[in-house]
């Protein structure tokens, strides 16, 4: 039975993850400190007797009796308005954080996966993006505390491998999207559907013609676990590469919601991507992984899931 760490456990991805472990025979070991995660998201799995929650701020020197064979590395506010609102305890657990998680990992003889981003090519000049791009990042702008923390994470976790011999992998996740995200974590889904269930103005930053790739939840997490499972310590995008306008995102939600919102046009942040797709030509050759969940039926169930919660 592997007995694998999450840290950032009780978030959005990391609590999928463990959903996921658990289902494939794992012991799970769950740390976080709450800032953006949620026991709500675990809740149900607290009468599991292959569970175990520790809140805990990886910053700290963090030890975990027993044996270890896999930490994943998902401990970060990972939304806009959560790390411009937490900007220093977003650089802190990317770099000590990560230097704490990757010092157990050496320890424990385990298997590190660490969560990066797409965020680590900034506003790309390449595209679609390809892991050898290295990206076009602004390090003073107020996006820069994220996307630095992610590169120095990177960084850090390949100076791990080549000097300790540490295995690692390396996720750069894409737009990912499903239940459990928070309704106001200001991520472009959770955003238009809670403003259209509440018959809100859709807010579209710039023209909506900037755009991303949405890849369900599910998707995500079966990706990110055969890349655990690899042999591939170079990063690998996961994500979806069906790209789209924000503006036609925000149509599909009103249509899906039958919603009487309007769109209402505000000016675009700074630095914020003009475009972003993964070219995943290594997860489907090495990982034979591609997205399965066509993003209307994924934004259905998310949908549903966000009704339940609001109503």
């Amino acid at each position: 039975m592997p007995r694998t760490l999450i840290t950032g456990g009780a978030g959005f991805l990391g609590s999928h993850l463990a959903d996921a472990l658990l289902d494939r025979g794992h012991e799970v070991i769950c740390i976080d400190n709450l800032i953006t995660g949620s026991l709500s998201n675990i809740e149900h799995l607290f009468g599991h007797d292959r569970f175990h929650y520790i809140k805990h701020d990886v910053t700290n020197f963090t030890h975990v009796p027993g044996i270890v064979d896999n930490i994943l590395h998902f401990a970060s506010p990972a939304s806009p308005i959560d790390y411009l609102k937490l900007p220093i305890q977003t650089l802190k657990v990317g770099s000590l954080g990560t230097h704490k998680a990757l010092g157990l990992a050496k320890e424990k003889n385990a298997r590190f996966l660490l969560a990066s981003t797409s965020e680590v090519y900034g506003d790309p000049l390449v595209h679609p993006q390809k892991e050898d791009y290295w990206g076009n990042v602004n390090p003073i702008g107020p996006r820069g505390v994220y996307d630095e923390a992610k590169r120095f994470a990177e960084a850090m976790t390949m100076a791990y491998h080549r000097y300790h011999g540490v295995e690692t992998r390396i996720v750069r996740i894409f737009n990912t999207y499903g239940p459990r995200m928070r309704v106001k974590d200001g991520r472009v889904v959770s955003t238009f559907i809670a403003q259209a269930l509440k018959n809100e103005p859709l807010t579209v930053f710039g023209d909506g013609h900037q755009t991303r790739s949405f890849c369900f939840v599910s998707d995500e997490v079966e990706g990110i676990i055969r890349l655990l499972e690899s042999d591939i310590d170079a990063p690998v995008n996961i994500g979806n590469p069906s790209e789209r306008t924000v503006i036609e995102l925000a149509k599909l939600v009103l249509e899906l919601t039958n919603s009487k919102s309007e769109i209402e046009f505000k000016e675009l942040p700074i630095d914020d991507p003009k475009v972003r797709q993964p070219d995943i030509t290594q997860a489907r050759e090495k990982l034979h992984w591609e997205p399965r969940v066509d993003i209307r039926e994924g934004l259905q169930k998310t949908i549903t899931y966000f009704q339940s919660i609001l109503s």
